[in-house]
């Protein structure tokens, strides 16, 4: 965090749960691999352009693996008809 000097750090602030930090655009290019690891030890990086916040760096959740089959036996053979073409079309945004 030697590079994140007092030029270039926009704010800094505590919360209870996690630190946030907002570096400017030029920052996050240069050293983006530094902030995807303070990301993945918790803290929420915020990157900002020209002084306004636009992204939001912040650690993936881990989740639980899928499951198969968790809608064995609720679907229908309808589920596997072709749709009608009227409806196909507004999800394709034919209409």
């Amino acid at each position: 965090m030697k590079w994140l000097s007092a030029m270039t750090r926009l704010s800094v602030r505590t919360t209870q749960e996690q630190a946030v930090a907002a570096v400017n655009l030029h920052e996050a290019k240069t050293h983006l691999s530094e902030l995807l690891d303070r990301a993945l030890r918790g803290e929420e990086i915020v990157i900002a352009r020209a002084g306004r916040p636009v992204a939001r760096i912040v650690p993936v959740d881990d989740r639980k693996p899928r499951t198969p089959g968790l809608a064995r036996g609720r679907l229908t053979d309808a589920f596997f008809e072709p749709l009608p073409p009227e409806e196909l079309d507004a999800w394709e945004g034919r209409t």
